[in-house]
């Protein structure tokens, strides 16, 4: 199944798929990360529901630290960002569900 993201939610994606990579880098996030950066996003279920549990793990972690933070411009740019991963997160488990 092929998924269809925004320009702005692919990018989150590869910088997300980035990170992971460069803390424990494993062949599965290289490929859905060189997948990611071709646009190739037609993932099977396994990778679907790989994606869905970074995705998952990356927004506890952002809501975390976005209830320590105080007020202010970074806290709006983490919520801004929280907002864009939901809706990643909201269209991967969609296709997950999907297959």
């Amino acid at each position: 199944m092929q998924l269809h993201l925004e320009t702005n939610e692919l990018n989150l994606l590869a910088n997300l798929l980035m990170e992971r990579g460069a803390a424990q880098s494993s062949a599965t996030t290289d490929d859905l990360l060189e997948m990611v950066l071709a646009r190739n996003l037609n993932f099977d279920t396994d990778e679907f529901e790989w994606l869905a549990d970074i995705l998952a793990a990356e927004e506890r972690r952002l809501k975390e630290e976005i209830s320590r933070q105080p007020s202010g411009p970074q806290k709006a740019g983490m919520e801004e960002t929280l907002a864009l991963l939901e809706r990643l997160l909201e269209k991967v488990d969609e296709a997950c569900v999907m297959f």
